[in-house]
């Protein structure tokens, strides 16, 4: 009896509530007495549930990032830290993420210290505003140039605005009317759309989010980075020279 109830909770694609029907077709009226009578498995429901939907999702994402490996890794628009290194990872961010600046200065070590880390940096301004700006004044030529210290001290700024960014650009080579050009400037505005077009593609919502070989690693998870990382290291998984 209890695998048959889990069957039919796996057969449904939402928890309890909206699967009556699902149970009523495959037991009957019986099921009611049995989870009434063992309503601990309802834990177990939800948790084989919760695994299938988890694998399901990381299938989908694997077959996204192949469908897209070279817009991911290969967009030559796109500012590239260590451009020599094998192991290619690839972040999702908004200088305004909280959870990003948290992270950016342990991912700025590892990538410091592992030659071999290639990192792919993808503008992400999910909040617009100054989120957007900032964007921009990365992908302007100077601040292209700055590379990971203008990106850094974008992430350490916990106060991001317009003020702000105009004194960390000037600081890093960037004129005013430079960054003001970049508000108008096309080839950015196209840029941007291309990524967020990317990020749907792979149901990113948030940020950070990261992807190694075919992983997608969500949040600021540095311990899971790492051993995708590891992993690539071993694995067929490298970036070719």
């Amino acid at each position: 009896m209890r695998n048959a109830v889990l069957a039919a909770v796996l057969s449904c694609s939402v928890l309890l509530g909206g699967c009556q029907k699902a149970f009523d077709m495959v037991l009957g009226d019986s099921v009611r007495s049995y989870l009434l009578s063992n309503p601990e498995i309802l834990e177990e429901m939800a948790t084989r549930l919760q695994e299938k939907q988890l694998a399901q999702q990381s299938d989908d994402a694997r077959k996204a990032i192949a469908a897209n490996r070279a817009a991911l890794e290969r967009d030559p628009r796109d500012v590239v830290i260590n451009p020599g290194g094998k192991i290619t990872v690839v972040e999702f961010y908004d200088y305004r993420c909280g959870y990003c600046k948290t992270i950016a200065p342990e991912l700025a070590e590892l990538v410091q210290e592992n030659k071999d880390i290639r990192l792919v940096l993808k503008e992400f301004p999910i909040f617009g505003g100054a989120s957007d700006l900032a964007a921009r004044a990365a992908l302007t030529p100077a601040g292209r140039a700055a590379g990971l210290d203008f990106h850094q001290a974008l992430m350490e700024e916990r106060n991001l605005n317009e003020a702000t960014i105009a004194r960390l650009a000037q600081a890093a080579g960037i004129r005013p009317e430079a960054l003001s050009a970049a508000l108008r400037d096309e080839s950015i505005t196209r840029h941007l759309a291309d990524t967020r077009r990317l990020a749907e593609s792979l149901r990113i919502e948030g940020t950070p989010a990261f992807i190694v070989g075919d992983r997608l690693i969500p949040g600021a998870d540095l311990e899971a980075l790492k051993t995708a990382i590891d992993a690539a290291r071993q694995g067929p998984m490298k970036t070719p020279g």
